[in-house]
């Protein structure tokens, strides 16, 4: 520093020194009371008087201390040889002197941090961190948060950072609960290199160059569709920034892979509005495979509403052969045909991730032909035709999805639709929460599905599934529905406190219900007619309002080691031509019309059942009803063991003959 102070001395002129008045001679204390303190120049080193680094303040206190000797004669020694000043005051031994300090000490050390905070707040992202190069304490405080809040929200306009981790990988955090201490100037490193479509900005930036100085990174355009153009600029990396703003009618097609996210204020998605009035507002092409579009309103919102040819348009299309990811979107569609959201096609296999698919005219979510994807955390609501379907082999991963209140059905899978369904909450749809049909094979686990204002599931006209562990409660009508030979897997699921029954199979229903814990409907909590044919096994099914097993209508099956406890009525009800098999069943408990009833022309075959502890008899028979009982064990009923009455018959009687209480009708 000493050399560039020399350097700068040698290139001024000489200025002539005026001769001193003589002054009697004074001791230095004398001196030091009469000059006043605020009129004393500082000194600092070789050449500081007259040095531009030479500071004059009033309030500048005196730094007090006690030199040592080598350092006081290296002191003396540099400001009388090189430039012939006056020699310092002599050191008094033992005693501590006033000394200067340099100026560049002084700014680094002494200048108040407010002070140099305020010098900091007019610098650039770039200039902030080369000051934080110059010393620690500067380091120190050009990471102060709130210089780096107010630059990141001038570019980004974001109230809250947005971190990006890694690719496809966004989300916004409060400052005061992350983990590291200033998470704005992180989030700036992260995204600092991308493309802003700000409208109006542009001209602004380009025009000041002076202003932005530092900002070569960063590439401003008024329209969408110029940034997607401007994907050869030098160092451009695919980000794309859409600030606050309604964009209408832009040709969006994507086929690569890039960056494009909302930037806004507060709720981000809900202030970057992207509309298209004429085509599909989005378009995922081949060549898009790692594209992400997030933190954005979009919504196709077509005049003529109902014009056939909207079939074929949507808020999202993705096609053939591309994987984007779209994130924290709202999605919107006013057009009553078609879907808002379409995926179709092999290798179409996006994910779709907090988004918001409601109040659309049409269907919320469409996979079809072939078509994948995994689709987690989404809330599908409130659109006229089914939340969502999935066609023709159509197979995605649809996990953690609340749908409810749709004004048809909740999830639709027909023509041969598949899907892993997964801890998806499904309510408060007007049709069935999930109805399955015409081949559909999905696989639905831990879903809560309730509250249907008709059934919570429909399968029906050859549909299949599995249904495995969900909860299935408090639907108007059936829990389960399975009618016209289609044949699903129930098992391991709660079915309970539905209006009428828990599972209701006709119309030719097949099915395998197993495993359920069946219990507290209105109506029997397993209801068989019409030639249905399921195979019930290991259920519990308890506490009904009605009977526990009613098979009816011609109805058949195999019902065997279930434990029916607890009805109202009834454990198991057998009429009208039924010819089911229950085998090595255990019946008790019986509220009313105790373990087992078959009446009106009822048949089947009953046998190794416990069948025990029921207010009426274990076994009635009556009204030309003909069942074949074997081996199994009536006891302990408080009304009979077995009792015939009214034309009713039986076929063979083996039974077990140690019972307690045991009386026959």
């Amino acid at each position: 520093m000493n050399s560039v102070r020399a350097s700068n001395v040698s290139r001024r002129p000489r200025r002539v020194s005026r001769p001193r008045p003589v002054q009697p001679e004074r001791n230095h204390q004398e001196r030091d009371e009469d000059v006043p303190a605020d009129m004393v120049a500082e000194e600092s080193g070789p050449g500081a008087q007259n040095s531009p680094y030479q500071l004059r303040r009033k309030s500048l206190p005196k730094r007090t201390v006690c030199p040592t000797k080598p350092s006081m004669e290296g002191a003396s020694t540099s400001t009388t040889e090189n430039f012939g000043h006056r020699p310092k005051r002599p050191r008094v031994s033992g005693k501590c002197q006033d000394l200067p300090a340099p100026a560049e000490q002084y700014l680094q050390e002494k200048l108040p941090d407010e002070v140099v905070l305020k010098i900091f707040s007019y610098l650039l992202e770039q200039d902030l961190c080369r000051a934080a190069c110059v010393c620690k304490r500067f380091s120190e405080l050009a990471n102060d948060p709130i210089l780096w809040k107010r630059l990141y929200m001038e570019v980004f306009e974001y109230t809250r950072p947005m971190m990006h981790p890694e690719a496809g990988k966004f989300y916004q955090i409060n400052p005061e609960e992350y983990e590291q201490p200033n998470p704005w100037k992180e989030s700036f490193q992260q995204l600092y290199k991308g493309a802003h479509v700000k409208p109006g900005f542009a001209e602004h930036f380009y025009s000041n160059p002076a202003r932005y100085k530092g900002r070569d990174n960063m590439f401003y355009y008024d329209t969408i569709e110029d940034a997607l153009g401007g994907g050869q600029e030098p160092h451009f990396d695919g980000l794309i920034f859409v600030h606050s703003g309604i964009y209408t009618d832009e040709w969006i097609y994507i086929e690569s892979p890039i960056t494009m996210i909302g930037a806004a204020p507060g709720k981000v998605a809900e202030k970057v509005i992207i509309e298209n009035t004429r085509d599909s507002t989005f378009v995922f092409m081949e060549g898009s495979e790692d594209a992400y579009v997030g933190y954005m309103t979009i919504r196709f919102n077509p005049d003529d509403k109902s014009a056939q040819h909207h079939n074929a348009h949507h808020c999202l299309e993705i096609t053939v052969n591309c994987s984007p990811i779209i994130d924290h979107c709202i999605i919107r569609s006013t057009c009553t045909v078609g879907s808002a959201v379409c995926v179709s096609g092999q290798g179409a296999c996006p994910t779709i991730k907090h988004c918001n698919i409601s109040d659309c005219e049409n269907v919320g979510l469409y996979i079809t032909d072939h078509a994948q994807g995994i689709y987690e955390d989404n809330e599908i609501s409130n659109n006229a035709l089914a939340g969502i379907w999935v066609k023709n082999h159509g197979n995605p991963i649809i996990r953690r999805n609340h749908i409810h209140h749709g004004r048809d059905v909740g999830v639709f899978t027909f023509d041969h639709g598949m899907g892993y369904f997964e801890s998806c909450n499904i309510h408060r749809n007007r049709i069935a929460g999930f109805e399955v049909k015409a081949y559909a094979n999905p696989t639905v686990v831990r879903c809560e599905i309730h509250h249907g204002q008709t059934g919570g599931i429909y399968v029906h006209e050859k549909g299949r599934g599995q249904f495995i562990e969900n909860k299935i409660f408090a639907n108007n009508f059936a829990g389960v529905w399975i009618t016209s030979n289609s044949d699903p897997t129930i098992r391991g699921n709660a079915i309970f406190n539905g209006n009428q029954g828990g599972v209701y199979i006709f119309g030719d229903g097949r099915g395998l219900i197993e495993g359920n814990d069946i219990y507290g409907n209105a109506l029997a909590g397993i209801q068989i007619r019409t030639n249905s044919c399921p195979i019930v096994r290991h259920n519990k099914i308890h506490d009904g309002q009605h009977g526990g097993i009613y098979v009816h209508e011609k109805g058949q099956g195999v019902i065997e080691e279930n434990e029916v406890y607890s009805n109202t009525l009834a454990g198991v009800w057998v009429t009208t031509g039924s010819t089911p098999v229950l085998r090595r069943n255990r019946i008790h408990s019986g509220k009313q019309n105790g373990g087992i009833l078959v009446y009106n022309s009822g048949l089947g075959f009953i046998e190794d059942n416990e069948i025990f502890d029921n207010a009426m008899a274990g076994v009635w028979i009556k009204t030309d009803s003909n069942p074949t009982l074997r081996r199994n064990k009536i006891h302990d009923g408080r009304d009979g063991g077995i009792c015939i009455f009214n034309g009713g018959r039986g076929n063979r009687f083996i039974t077990e003959r140690k019972w307690s209480k045991y009386s026959s009708g």
